[in-house]
């Protein structure tokens, strides 16, 4: 069965891009991009190294507001039109939450090999890993 809502989480990688492209081209439905500012004073963001500062988190927005038009232009490119979202928090934690909340039953997003140990960090990296082993919906990862 056809989704209706896919939701492509977006981290400003080729990857996450290319995850983006291909929803435009296989799915005709409502499209969600979004992008997760992590708090600088988590382990995933370089704030367990450099001190947290406030014009560190505004660069972080407004970088999140440039790969938010960027996607809105890759779209616009293909006639489509897609609806945007920011959130704050973990990437996996929000984007768990974020399909819980709002009716999403397909995620599209690319995945980053790592050097953590498991065949499957290794093949998807730890976001999408986690997202594929706990999200209700279908995943489609990109590579």
């Amino acid at each position: 069965m056809a989704p209706s809502h896919v939701l492509v989480p977006l981290d400003g990688s080729p990857l996450a891009e290319d995850a983006l492209e291909h929803t435009l081209e296989v799915f005709d439905c409502k499209i969600t991009v979004l992008n997760v500012v992590t708090p600088l004073d988590t382990h995933m963001s370089e704030g367990g190294v450099l001190e947290v500062e406030d014009s560190r988190l505004d660069e972080a927005y407004t970088r999140a507001d440039r790969l938010i038009e960027r996607a809105c232009s890759q779209s616009a490119t293909v006639d489509r039109s897609i609806e945007t979202a920011v959130e704050t928090g973990k990437p996996t934690d929000s984007i768990l939450t974020y399909i819980d909340t709002s009716d999403v039953d397909h995620v599209v997003m690319g995945g980053h090999g790592g050097p953590k140990p498991g065949p499957l960090h290794r093949l998807l990296g730890t976001v999408a890993t986690t997202v594929v082993s706990k999200a209700p919906v279908s995943v489609t990862v990109v590579r």
